[in-house]
């Protein structure tokens, strides 16, 4: 592991304080790029303009001419967070700005696979619906819109994945990703497409005299939901959605939310007039994961729909059950999936440039969560692969895969499946994480040209963990009160939290729970405690910490204490 030191311009962090901004914050922001204060301004004036997005003036007007008709209108969702929230924001939307027959479909993950698929297309014109629309999906669905449209459905595709070489030909479809949007966040989370889609599509309403300026729905009272899905789906926390983000932090810390989002908050053990980018990482947006990988995410969805609040928090337990299953899964396909990346390499030696596992036993709603601790623990661009469980699929194996920065894990698969044609059934995703369907015949072909991708395309600098610091901590910021304010900003993918490094003493050290470091440090002449999670050997009596900050309640006193990030010496 190596530590770096961010470059923090002295000039830029002094022009934000003599604006008011707080010195520690200061440097913090200009670590990731900030340049002016305009960037720090989370109103949602600053946001950017809908207009930036290809085809959604078209997908306004397709879905006001179908609320005009009180068209029945079908959410076709993806099966995660994003997915879960999008679906909730666009019927919450929906029928806000006039639209009384809306529901939605979510394909289960085992049988229906990701996306609109043909299948699928022929449930929804089955039930009676006129209008499929999609959230969170959509790009890759070029059979399923296909059938949608063949069935005389129309169809509106949101999205926000990467396009492959073919794409589908809705009557709209809205996605900065797709060729030639101009819109300059890419990083746009599925939920954050859908909201945009709404305030045009009120604009649109407005236009044609269905509401004025004066008399018009709140769209604003979504950005909660649109909060939780970005955070949950560790897009980019660029300008665009620290905004969105923002905003729906303050809404929940005010008590402005749905039933679900409280009950979830609950159910988590949490304070929701604290809420941070963490709890929705790290609490809830786990939960409504744990229903789309391991039950049926419509408990998600109906959780975010319902303004019962006993009928939320009910939900929200059921989640949290349904959650607590799911860690107790990964934890033993975690260790036998660090076991089999293991056999990988010899001891001494560095690992494969790209890990593949498969285990028999695994679970495919799994496998993202266990590749992400393999990719974690050996720093390189990892597939974990299940066999499908789905009816007549058993010699297929459903795998996802997580990245390291400066390797493009949707552009590998692209190169893999050219490089050996029919290796790769179905692939998509993102640079960071991705998912492949292969028969479990051809798993030593993908292995071997993953791997070969990876030994083409990383170098020795890439392949060695760095953490980046923003440097040393003054004492004067080692205060509870600070990290109560630093928890209250946004941060997450693209734009992290706080970490820090400096040489500090080791004072004493022991482990706790079998598996963690829990230690008593000196910092700059003070004593101070920290827990390294996961780390059983022991330190030297100097070292170079990276750390976080946190803080440690015990008996009514509360105490900061460093979250040991990574070291050096």
């Amino acid at each position: 592991m190596k530590i770096i030191e961010r470059t923090i311009p002295e000039s830029t962090v002094q022009t934000l304080v003599q604006s008011g901004i707080n010195p520690l914050l200061a440097r913090l922001y200009v670590a990731r790029g900030v340049q002016s204060c305009e960037e720090l301004d989370t109103g949602l004036g600053k946001l950017l303009p809908p207009s930036g997005l290809k085809g959604i003036q078209e997908a306004a007007r397709v879905l006001a001419d179908a609320i005009a008709r009180q068209q029945r209108i079908c959410i076709v969702a993806d099966y995660d967070c994003d997915g879960a929230t999008a679906c909730a924001v666009g019927i919450r939307g929906l029928r806000m700005l006039g639209a009384q027959h809306v529901s939605y479909e979510v394909p289960d993950r085992i049988t229906d696979g990701y996306g609109l698929s043909a299948p699928i297309a022929r449930r929804v014109h089955a039930q009676g619906h006129e209008l499929l629309l999609t959230v969170d999906n959509g790009i890759g669905s070029v059979d399923g819109v296909a059938q949608a449209k063949a069935l005389g459905l129309t169809v509106v595709v949101t999205d926000h994945h990467l396009p492959g070489e073919q794409l589908p030909a809705p009557d709209a479809m809205v996605n900065p990703n797709q060729p030639g949007c101009t819109f300059e966040s890419k990083s746009l989370a599925g939920v954050g497409v859908m909201f945009y889609v709404l305030l045009v599509l009120r604009a649109e309403l407005r236009a044609r005299g269905v509401f004025d300026a004066a008399h018009q729905p709140k769209l604003d009272t979504l950005l909660p939901l649109v909060a939780l899905g970005t955070v949950a789906d560790v897009v980019k926390l660029d300008a665009n959605n620290r905004r969105l983000v923002a905003q729906g932090l303050q809404r929940i810390r005010k008590g402005h939310m749905p039933a679900g989002i409280r009950g979830l908050y609950e159910a988590a053990g949490k304070e929701y007039w604290q809420a941070s980018t963490t709890d929705f990482g790290f609490a809830l947006g786990p939960r409504i994961n744990a229903a789309g990988r391991l039950a049926d995410m419509t408990i998600g969805i109906e959780c975010l729909l319902t303004d019962d609040y006993p009928k939320a928090l009910e939900l929200a337990h059921t989640l949290t059950r349904i959650n607590r299953e799911r860690q107790e899964m990964e934890s033993g396909m975690r260790l036998q999936a660090f076991a089999l990346s293991d056999e990988l390499f010899e001891d001494g030696v560095l690992p494969p440039a790209a890990i593949s596992v498969f285990d028999p036993d695994f679970h495919e709603g799994v496998v993202g969560i266990v590749a992400s601790r393999v990719k974690d623990r050996l720093h390189r661009p990892t597939f974990v692969f299940a066999a499908s469980q789905a009816e007549g699929k058993a010699h297929e194996l459903k795998g996802s895969g997580r990245s390291i920065p400066g390797f493009h894990l949707r552009d590998a698969l692209d190169l893999v499946a050219k490089r050996h044609p029919g290796v790769l059934l179905r692939f998509g995703g993102h640079a960071m994480a991705a998912g492949c369907t292969i028969a479990e015949e051809h798993f030593h072909t993908f292995e071997q040209g993953f791997a070969q991708v990876a030994q083409e395309w990383l170098d020795a600098k890439t392949l060695t963990r760095c953490v980046e610091t923003d440097g040393p901590l003054d004492p004067a910021f080692r205060q509870a009160e600070v990290v109560e304010q630093l928890n209250l900003e946004v941060w997450g993918q693209g734009f992290a939290p706080p970490t820090f490094s400096e040489d500090v003493e080791v004072l004493s050290q022991r482990l706790v729970g079998e598996k963690h470091l829990k230690l008593q440090l000196r910092h700059r002449g003070d004593v101070v405690d920290g827990i390294w999670f996961g780390r059983t050997e022991p330190l030297p009596g100097w070292v170079h910490l990276a750390f976080r900050l946190d803080i440690n309640e015990w008996r009514g006193e509360r105490k900061v204490q460093f979250l040991v990030e990574g070291a050096e010496g």
